[in-house]
């Protein structure tokens, strides 16, 4: 099944925009109600859905890491109202805009493969939505917005009821800047008993929503998030020591994971590499530094790849740096930052000995 669906994507692939189009008109053909999903100006969208659904149709023969995942995909989608004949519709117009393309190539077996693997996902993710008790969605009021540089903005939120995040988790945002263009971002703190939540976002080029928050956001702007998602997060019973890799805001889920640490007496060892490309990058570190000041079992060492070498610090990447030290055998590695600088990290580390179910990262290219 596999087989013949990566066969014949392989023949799609480059007609993607094709493929793309064929998807959305079909889809919202068959299901009108699914056009509110997404924003007004679908360009901003582009292929970003067809290549997620793609990807994870591919994965249907990793069932240990693809069935974590869906599930907490499909908890998730219920922010947007999604309902059993949504995910009916969009296998319908994925496979509807395969056959168009292929032609020929669409054989009965090819698409069996596809509809069946599609069929595995859209099951997965119905259960999990349909067995969560939590809200859809939270809504929280910005109470705070404050420029750290001149393209990195902290804003903190006042959630109108608890959002049950785990430290190391990442959230589903829509900011009314840029309505139902929700991407996903990390707390930079543990859960707080106000229920305050704080947020480190850095403008990207071509970022339409970071962009958005850092320059417009306003206090008293309403937010709304997803349910919480993501693996990332230390295990404080299993004896091993943790080894953190961190670049730019991919810091904040770090941080927010130390900050829940720092509230107990003893905990493993933690070693973070915290890298940016310049020391103005690593915005975070002061605070860092004063925290491992107050706890022994903390390491910060912080990484920059040109400029002056920082004082008790490393040159280059961050996978250069870590993988001076060796493979870190018995370590937790967590690793988080743009997908960019996490494949060449763990691609690195991998060479470098590290086994690879020592390493956890997030899918925040999976949109």
């Amino acid at each position: 099944m596999v087989r013949l669906i990566r066969d014949s994507w392989a023949k799609a692939e480059p007609y993607l925009p094709e493929v793309t189009q064929f998807f959305y008109g079909m889809l919202f053909t068959l299901a009108p109600a699914t056009r509110d999903f997404f924003p007004i100006n679908m360009e901003v969208q582009r292929n970003r859905m067809v290549r997620a659904l793609v990807h994870v149709v591919q994965m249907v023969d990793q069932p240990d890491d693809l069935v974590p995942f869906l599930r907490q995909l499909g908890r998730d989608h219920r922010k947007f109202g999604v309902v059993p004949s949504h995910y009916e519709a969009v296998g319908t117009a994925l496979l509807a805009a395969m056959k168009t393309q292929l032609g020929p190539d669409w054989t009965d077996e090819v698409e069996r493969a596809w509809a069946e693997a599609f069929t595995i996902i859209a099951r997965q993710m119905q259960e999990a939505a349909a067995t969560d008790t939590n809200p859809p969605n939270w809504s929280a009021r910005v109470a705070e917005h404050r420029r750290l540089t001149w393209d990195l903005a902290m804003v903190r939120l006042e959630p109108d009821q608890h959002i049950p995040f785990r430290p190391g988790q990442y959230l589903s945002v829509e900011v009314p800047q840029r309505p139902r263009l929700w991407r996903y971002l990390s707390p930079a703190n543990a859960p707080r008993p106000d229920g305050s939540v704080e947020f480190h976002i850095r403008a990207i080029e071509g970022g339409w929503v970071s962009r958005a928050i850092v320059s417009h956001t306003q206090p008293g702007d309403v937010w709304r998030f997803g349910p919480p998602v993501g693996t990332l997060g230390v295990d404080r019973d299993s004896g091993r020591d943790v080894l953190m890799v961190a670049g730019g805001t991919g810091v904040a889920p770090m941080q927010s994971m130390l900050d829940e640490l720092s509230h107990w007496g003893e905990n493993p060892k933690v070693h973070l590499f915290y890298g940016g490309r310049t020391w103005e990058d690593l915005y975070a570190l002061e605070m860092l530094r004063m925290l491992a000041s107050c706890n022994p079992w903390l390491t910060v060492t912080p990484v920059v790849e040109s400029g002056p070498r920082p004082v008790g610090g490393e040159e280059g990447t961050l996978a250069d740096a870590v993988t001076r030290y060796g493979a870190w055998p018995g370590r937790d590695v967590l690793v988080a930052g743009s997908p960019a600088m996490i494949r060449a990290t763990v691609s690195r580390m991998l060479v470098a000995g590290t086994a690879l179910d020592q390493i956890r990262y997030d899918p925040f290219t999976i949109d």
